[in-house]
């Protein structure tokens, strides 16, 4: 048996920390996703792309991943498109070819798949798959592994040590301030907004 563990990260320092360690543990690559707010370019320009290729895998090659700190691993494929609510980030792994779907690459990298439905199919509550969106929309990074029962608890050890975001207390946080639900259909945070959200977290700049 095995199940879906999520977590979302107010850096992408602490979640490419993660996915190591998490890799190091013995999670499988095609086990393993992450998705990062790139609306400020500083994973580089989302007009510079392959998006998504005809099979569906988000990958951009190994010259991506080696500029964020990935020589290898899942980090060695990360790709840079855009998907509806989220705006421009750079993503690998599973959950993000989930939401964007296969034969877009032709679509300029333009995903057109929910990243809401697709937490939640991978076993997360309506909640947290609200949550999570919302936090990569205004500049987070969420990683997600599939794992075997017997690592489970390690995995969500190494998650809460790398500075992991509880849902619930981001939930309410962003109830406090009026939200309700991730909505895809909402203009993409500008550059200005996402650093307002970064302060307000605290969060130190991505590494």
């Amino acid at each position: 048996m095995s199940k879906t563990i999520t977590r979302l990260f107010d850096t992408y320092a602490d979640a490419k920390n993660a996915v190591h360690d998490l890799e190091r543990l013995g999670v499988p690559h095609d086990d393993l996703s992450i998705i990062a707010n790139n609306a400020d370019d500083a994973h580089g320009t989302h007009d510079d792309h392959d998006g998504v290729n005809d099979d569906g895998d988000v990958t951009r090659g190994v010259s991506t991943g080696a500029l964020l700190g990935g020589a290898g691993g899942l980090l060695a494929g990360l790709g840079l498109l855009a998907i509806p609510g989220l705006g421009p980030i750079v993503a690998a792994g599973w959950l993000a070819s989930t939401v964007a779907g296969a034969g877009l690459g032709a679509a300029g990298g333009a995903a057109t798949g929910t990243i809401v439905g697709a937490l939640k199919n991978a076993g997360h509550s309506e909640d947290e798959a609200h949550v999570y969106s919302e936090g990569v929309r205004r500049g987070g990074t969420l990683v997600s592994a599939r794992v075997a029962d017997t690592l489970a608890t390690e995995a969500e050890a190494v998650l809460a040590r790398h500075n992991s975001v509880d849902a619930a207390t981001r939930g309410t946080a962003y109830r406090e301030s009026g939200w309700t639900q991730f909505d895809d259909t909402a203009p993409d945070y500008t550059r200005d907004q996402i650093e307002q959200e970064r302060s307000l977290y605290g969060r130190r700049p991505i590494d």
